[in-house]
């Protein structure tokens, strides 16, 4: 039987470009004869029966807009069993035939749960600055991400050059160090310190010192979360390197600001694939990004495994510090 009735909900941390995909999924599944409706706060508002039928005007001017029209929750209780099957319960009492979810590993692991185990067919999409999720090239706001840290760290190096201090970046990242490589890259920061690779701070004082001495009035280092706090990191090298550090913290302020030209193209295409796929019958997967080409990659493949880091960028970003 054809699907006619679909549901979409953003879960877990939010990323600039969620509001193209949903817009994407709204007006793509309604010229395509479906009803659409919103569940608004994840996981946990579908607990709570937050669903609202959605149409045309509902996600009118949304694309530019950072966050999820939609809103997000974290909802732990989601890993418990007996919860995903009240879940299911009420998507069946709303006749939601399909469910497309936005959202992290955790909230693609919830919808690979009710997809496997309570019978409710769903497609997920990727949505995570950290880019840490398998199976895709890209996920939706690592690029609006990126050009956030970019365009911080090079203000810092005004700063920095004029009071010839070295800056400790800490961005976000936990058990991933994407944001960190990547931004190191970018602006030419003289280090990045990732969850993946350990830190010799010993080495890291050497060519900091070194490069003083060749004149360089500035630097900045880069230090993902999960690896060490930006406290631990300048207490390492202040008393080795003998002059000043700062220490910045960005934040969530990573995860906010209007979606990239880059992020509302690609969210808007994996929207769209999503509801192509349902249109399929062609559930259980995640719909990714693969040497730019939409792919329909299925939940075992990418549940459970860890994104490795590119060694040859980490290489790159040591070699032109």
């Amino acid at each position: 039987m054809a699907v006619k009735r679909i549901a979409v909900l953003t879960s877990g941390g939010d990323s600039p470009g969620m509001n193209a995909a949903v817009r994407a999924i709204v007006r793509y599944g309604i010229k395509s004869d479906l009803e659409v409706y919103g569940i608004f706060r994840g996981y946990a508002g579908l607990l709570d029966e937050d669903i609202h039928k959605l149409e045309f005007r509902d996600v009118s001017g949304i694309m530019e807009k950072g966050g999820t029209f939609l809103r997000t929750a974290r909802c732990p209780e989601f890993k418990v069993t007996n919860v995903r099957d009240e879940a299911a319960q009420i998507l069946k009492k709303h006749e939601i035939e399909a469910l497309v979810v936005i959202g992290g590993d955790g909230s693609l692991h919830g919808a690979a749960f009710l997809d496997a185990d309570h019978g409710i067919p769903t497609i997920g999409i990727p949505g995570s600055i950290d880019n840490d999720i398998f199976g895709t090239d890209m996920c939706i706001g690592v690029d609006t991400c990126l050009n956030t840290t970019m365009e911080a760290v090079q203000k810092l190096k005004d700063t920095a050059s004029s009071h010839e201090r070295a800056f400790i970046v800490e961005v976000m990242g936990r058990e991933n160090g994407y944001i960190a490589l990547m931004t190191a890259i970018i602006t030419g920061s003289e280090a990045a310190i990732i969850p993946e690779v350990p830190v010799d701070y010993d080495k890291l004082s050497d060519r900091l010192l070194e490069e003083r001495k060749r004149g360089k009035i500035n630097s900045i280092i880069i230090v993902a979360e999960g690896a060490a706090s930006a406290y631990t990191v300048s207490r390492h090298l202040e008393h080795k390197i003998g002059y000043e550090t700062r220490i910045t913290i960005l934040g969530h302020v990573q995860r906010g600001g209007s979606p990239s030209a880059f992020d509302r193209s690609l969210s808007t295409r994996m929207g769209l694939h999503a509801v192509q796929a349902i249109l399929d019958g062609d559930f259980g997967k995640m719909i990714g990004l693969q040497a730019n080409t939409m792919a329909r990659v299925p939940y075992e493949e990418i549940l459970g495994r860890k994104k490795p880091i590119n060694m040859e960028l980490y290489k790159l970003s040591y070699i032109l510090s």
